[in-house]
């Protein structure tokens, strides 16, 4: 059996999470998650491939999604806390995302001069719109706000562990679950070691329906996930970038790790390497940590 062990929310895109209890899973993914994203003057989103000190501002957003605070310190102690009224009426801007073209409301001059004075970089904020219509690919299309691509990032604890095991034995250090910002973490036990490191593991009985009880990777065949009176599905395998290089608690760039270790077992047939997997929301519901992961159906690991 597998079960929700953590709940993570990035309000700002690129900025730092917060873990919950409860969330609201929406048609867009979790309740505020990157319903904000910084932009340079040019409307290009910023993103933590290049801008790392974006991990170092820890945003929270009110329930009603009425006020934003954010939250900032670096090695040089305390940046200071910024709280503002979030608008939804003031004039949009054209931004860039992935170099497709979509609008965002301005939040105002003085969250714009506070970003770019931390990040030492012209910035700007900006929120989705109330008619934001971005539809994301993948083997289950769904609406999506400012994330990457699909609205869910689900990854499970056992691939965490596999991946941790074999940068060990390269003499590697092991990496924390926020390298790779999850929104829905699993976890599971079945009594598989997770020391065979197979894809193609599917860790079920061959019958839909069952308890899902996680070996590595067993989220990459899951199609369609129920939790709760939620209900998932499986949009595409999670393409991981330099955003992994960087160490969340330091906003700063860490070497070559994790992706030396994954492109060792874990590329991509379509090029790049995948770890976890993106889901759209077919139903929405409440989520709450402890919460069972029950797969509806099962695919190929290859999708």
């Amino acid at each position: 059996m597998a079960n929700v062990v953590d709940l993570i929310c990035y309000p700002v895109k690129g900025c730092a999470g917060t873990s919950m209890n409860d969330a609201l899973l929406t048609p867009a993914g979790l309740a505020h998650d990157r319903s904000f994203m910084v932009i340079g003057e040019d409307g290009v989103f910023r993103t933590q491939r290049r801008q790392p000190r974006l991990a170092l501002i820890r945003p929270a957003v009110s329930t009603d999604g009425s006020r934003l605070t954010l939250d900032a310190a670096d090695g040089a102690g305390r940046f200071g806390t910024l709280c503002l009224d979030v608008t939804t009426s003031a004039p949009r801007r054209d931004v860039d995302l992935f170099g497709a073209p979509f609008q965002g409301i301005d939040q105002g001059d003085e969250a714009a001069a506070w970003l770019s004075e931390f990040l030492g970089t012209p910035s700007r904020l900006v929120r989705v719109p109330p008619e934001h219509d971005r539809i994301a690919d993948g083997l289950t299309p769904g609406p999506s706000g400012y994330a990457d691509s699909s609205a869910v990032h689900l990854l499970s604890r056992a691939s965490l562990a596999l991946l941790n095991q074999r940068m060990a034995e390269r003499g590697a250090p092991i990496l924390p679950m926020n390298r790779f910002r999850p929104n829905i973490v699993v976890d599971g036990h079945d009594g598989h070691d997770g020391h065979d490191g197979h894809d193609g593991h599917d860790g079920h009985d061959g019958h839909d329906g069952v308890d899902w009880a996680t070996p590595p990777h067993g989220e990459d065949r899951a199609r369609r996930i129920t939790i709760g009176d939620a209900e998932l599905g499986f949009a595409k395998l999670a393409v991981r970038c330099a955003v992994t290089l960087v160490e969340q608690e330091a906003g700063a760039r860490r070497g070559p790790e994790p992706l030396r270790t994954l492109a060792s077992y874990r590329r991509a047939a379509g090029g790049g390497v995948v770890f976890g997997a993106k889901f759209s929301v077919i139903t929405p519901g409440k989520l709450s940590v402890g919460d069972e992961v029950v797969v509806q159906e099962w695919g190929d690991a290859g999708q």
